[in-house]
């Protein structure tokens, strides 16, 4: 048998009271409604539960059994809901964090852990997102900061700081044919097989966006969603891939080759949203993160895999 809550609590405090009438009133219910719901309890059990008098009302048997029952099934009901109550979300919405591809591999996974850790009360919604759309976003007060490129957010009108070198290289297999060289034209790169990210990701449309409509022709060999797949691939000797120099552990074994064009060398900045002159105090601890995040990444230094 199932028995609704309330009427268990209505049955308890008629029990404790020895009135219909008194029981009522704790509950904030009118006497009809009260008689009702303890002949709709007694029906469903089968059973007569309380004993009426002139002066009042007494448990049956089966009516202390079920007073006995339902203070139990009570109190764990109320320490279920405390128990699952310390996992409800904060009052407050999530601060908004937005990052290109590059951002999103190394950068912001390692300053969410380390700020989520020290910030339990707060979340942080992080998605990958370009830099037009990032400044637009933050622009409009959509999102708190933004992890964007420096040759791309010029003159936004945004407040924005340095937040470490994002250049471009390209790296194939160890041995293979960029061995000995330590620079090369991205046209003479297109010449030779290559690897790349997914068509809709944020660094692919970056760079084609910078070749222009004259890019040369590129045959590549796979394309991919995550940067870790797209050195590994490299490395095996699988094509060439151009990436950023930052998301390379100094263990891999790898060729890398600076790039010659101009638009391989690029930055981060650390952009705040409009409401930039009265910062939350989440979004400037989330601010501080990244910035230690940048700091302790060295160039080319393991760091937390992509997410």
């Amino acid at each position: 048998m199932r028995y609704d809550l309330d009427d268990l609590r209505l049955f308890r405090h008629i029990v404790a009271e020895g009135s219909i009438t008194a029981g009522a009133r704790r509950m904030h219910l009118s006497l009809p409604s009260a008689s009702a719901r303890v002949r709709a309890l007694e029906h469903h059990a089968g059973v007569a539960l309380l004993i009426r008098e002139r002066r009042g009302v007494r448990p049956t048997p089966a009516g202390t059994a079920l007073a006995r029952h339902a203070r139990d099934v009570l109190a764990q009901t109320a320490r279920l809901e405390s128990a699952v109550a310390s996992y409800a979300r904060p009052p407050t919405a999530p601060l908004t964090l937005l990052g290109g591809g590059s951002a999103m591999h190394r950068l912001v996974p390692r300053a969410l852990v380390s700020f989520l850790r020290a910030h339990p009360d707060v979340d942080v919604a992080a998605s990958e997102s370009r830099t037009p759309r990032t400044v637009r976003m933050l622009a409009d007060g959509e999102a708190d900061l933004g992890v964007v490129l420096d040759n791309e957010a010029r003159d936004c009108g945004l407040t924005m700081e340095p937040l470490g070198d994002d250049s471009l290289v390209v790296i194939g297999q160890l041995g293979g044919i960029l061995a000995g060289r330590t620079a090369v034209a991205y046209r003479e790169v297109a010449e030779h097989p290559l690897v790349g990210l997914d068509s809709g990701s944020s660094l692919r449309r970056w760079i084609e966006k910078n070749l222009g409509p004259h890019a040369p022709a590129v045959r590549y060999r796979t394309t991919v969603a995550h940067l870790n797949t797209l050195v590994s691939l490299a490395a095996a000797g699988v094509g060439l891939a151009v990436v950023p120099r930052r998301v390379l552990a100094p263990s891999q074994p790898l060729d890398v080759c600076e790039l010659r064009d101009p638009w391989s060398h690029r930055r981060h900045l650390l952009a705040w949203g409009a409401k930039a002159e009265t910062p939350s105090t989440a979004t400037a601890a989330l601010a501080e993160h990244l910035r230690h995040a940048a700091m302790s990444e060295p160039e080319g230094g393991e760091g937390v895999p992509a997410m």
